[in-house]
């Protein structure tokens, strides 16, 4: 989607955007300082919409809010469409284990939920030290195979049609078996 603003109407808009993600997180500018290596008088100028962010600084926020550069500026674009179709949905493959994520959900600056469609092939093994957001809601659910989802040291085996609903605060952890894959749905609220 092309984004259609004024270069100062789209630094504003980020300027609100960078505020509210650190605010969602209940980080000072101090903390978001300490975690990004941006300065907090950068960081206050932008969240007031007196500079315009570089790229090198956006990257480093976009590092300690665990997002995509490509996800953040969406989060700020006008124009929300409320249907994407199918073909449309960004898909990424880690080429490493060949973990599938596809976004399903339209991007959105206003709305926070996100569903996302998973497959983990047979014999994957996917450890996480933390969420990107401490305490978000998750809803997966089991469509196929099998899934071991281990939360901060609690495991739980899934079969197909198994919801799990979780706030996740730790460590995650998905596995599954060397014979079998898994695809899941996960919502994130």
């Amino acid at each position: 989607m092309e984004n259609t603003l004024p270069d100062d109407a789209l630094d504003h808009r980020l300027a609100q955007r960078l505020k509210a993600l650190r605010q969602e997180r209940g980080w000072s500018l101090d903390d978001l300082a300490k975690r990004s290596a941006v300065s907090r008088a950068t960081l206050s100028r932008l969240e007031n919409a007196e500079v315009s962010a570089t790229t090198q600084v956006l990257g480093k926020l976009c590092s300690a809010y665990g997002l995509t550069l490509s996800r953040l500026m969406r989060m700020v674009e006008v124009g929300f469409a409320p249907l994407i179709r199918r073909a449309d949905q960004p898909v990424w493959t880690d080429p490493a284990t060949g973990f599938t994520r596809r976004s399903v959900s339209p991007p959105a600056q206003s709305l926070a939920g996100e569903v996302i469609d998973a497959t983990l092939p047979p014999g994957t093994d996917i450890a996480y030290d933390a969420p990107p957001r401490p305490g978000l809601e998750h809803h997966l659910v089991l469509l196929e195979g099998e899934l071991l989802l281990t939360l901060e040291g609690t495991a739980h085996r899934l079969c197909p049609g198994d919801c799990l609903r979780y706030q996740l605060f730790g460590p995650s952890r998905f596995q599954t078996p060397p014979t079998a894959s898994a695809r899941y749905l996960l919502f994130l609220v």
